[in-house]
């Protein structure tokens, strides 16, 4: 007789709060805001119409695994580009560029040194400074128009040479280069100086044009540099560039560098002893890393068994390990990596195994914490038999009142 008075007050009780919108709240409740919703869009799932409807492989954290993730997978400039082993890249003249031509004849009285200059050696006229037009070329007098865009000095030097041959004493012509306006590159994003760098016939590389911005503005680990080049484009982590020389990369005219900082953090929740968003700041996380800067586990709730990782994985890591990837039609797959703390060896894995940007940390609740949650919520009802007749006079006269 005593369960089920204790059943039907449970019962009562649960119906009276219910059906009260009264009670205190933050906000809405969620049958408050499904029964007014005009139009209601859900999941459907054989399991339940309440899931995500996202389908993920679970993947316990082993030797294997750690193997397979500990190796950062990272872009490469030299793949994509090139021009890391070699000479410096020529840099021929363009449209922009501000050329001067010097043409020198081997005696007085040609054509453009006069007779009363003498036969002495090395006498020469100076044309007056000419930049490269849209069209490509410049004009020099008794030779015309010269085309020089994609050309080097020497190259349009001997061409002037050629065409005043017939007419010039032994002619020698010299071209230099007084500005060099097509051999620019831009450096734009996290560094201190953002500037249109001139390059040299010396070859400047990617850390070159860098430092000649001023250098970064944000930690390194957390850097991402981005060459586009001739309408292709490649990304690299500014420490991975640092430390291999082969991506150190020559540079070319038109190229444009972006620097972006992209802040590195992972969120924490469940029973873990703080939750929320963390960033990774200048070093590398391993998961015991994150667990610990998390607060670690709750010894009154946690369960060392079931520490979750959620991240997007690439499939073909996860088919190297033997995951059933088949049912995943994208080249990356949702899984959530499961450690188990109650073995002592699991504790090695944590602190080899990397943490990603974005990653998610959880740790679920045990079940005796569970079970207390039920135990708490049936003894604020009712505990004894006595209790039971003055808590269904309260809870009616509760529901009297609304």
């Amino acid at each position: 007789m005593k369960h089920v008075k204790s059943g039907i007050l449970l019962s009562t009780l649960l119906f009276g709060v219910s059906g009260c919108t009264s009670l205190p709240a933050s906000g809405p409740s969620a049958r408050a805001v499904e029964s007014n919703a005009t139009v209601k869009v859900s999941s459907v799932s054989s399991k339940s119409n309440q899931t995500a409807g996202i389908d993920y492989a679970l993947v316990d954290i082993n030797a294997a695994v750690l193997s397979a993730f500990s190796e950062t997978t990272v872009k490469s400039f030299e793949g994509g580009f090139g021009g890391g082993r070699g000479g410096a890249p020529v840099l021929p003249l363009g449209v922009g560029d501000v050329v001067q031509v010097s043409i020198f004849e081997s005696q007085a009285g040609g054509l453009f040194i006069p007779a009363d200059a003498g036969s002495r050696p090395g006498n020469f006229v100076q044309l007056p400074q000419q930049t490269v037009g849209r069209s490509g070329s410049i004009n020099i007098p008794y030779a015309g128009e010269i085309q020089v865009s994609g050309y080097t000095e020497e190259q349009v030097a001997r061409v002037i040479e050629d065409r005043l041959a017939n007419r010039a004493i032994e002619p020698q012509a010299v071209v230099t280069k007084i500005s060099a306006r097509s051999a620019q590159i831009a450096v734009l994003g996290d560094v201190r100086n953002p500037a249109k760098i001139t390059l040299t016939e010396a070859g400047e590389r990617v850390l070159d044009v860098l430092s000649e911005a001023g250098g970064l503005n944000s930690p390194g680990k957390e850097t991402y540099v981005t060459l586009q080049r001739r309408g292709r484009s490649g990304t690299i982590l500014y420490d991975h560039l640092v430390k291999t020389p082969a991506e150190n990369i020559y540079v070319v005219p038109g190229d444009i560098i972006t620097v972006d900082r992209e802040r590195r953090t992972y969120l924490a929740f469940g029973a873990a002893g703080l939750n929320g968003r963390f960033d990774f700041e200048e070093s590398d996380l391993s998961l015991g890393d994150a667990l610990g800067k998390a607060g670690g586990l709750l010894d009154g709730r946690a369960d060392p068994a079931q520490v979750m990782l959620y991240r997007v994985a690439d499939k073909a890591i996860l088919a190297k390990l033997g995951v059933n990837v088949s049912h995943f039609k994208a080249d990356t797959v949702p899984v959530i990596f499961r450690a188990n703390l109650r073995d002592p060896s699991s504790l090695f894995a944590l602190q080899k195994f990397p943490m990603e940007d974005k990653d998610i940390l959880y740790v679920t609740n045990s079940d005796s914490t569970e079970l207390v949650k039920f135990l708490n919520i049936v003894n604020s009802v009712t505990s004894t038999a006595a209790g039971a007749t003055s808590d269904v006079k309260s809870t009616r006269d509760t529901v009297r009142a609304f």
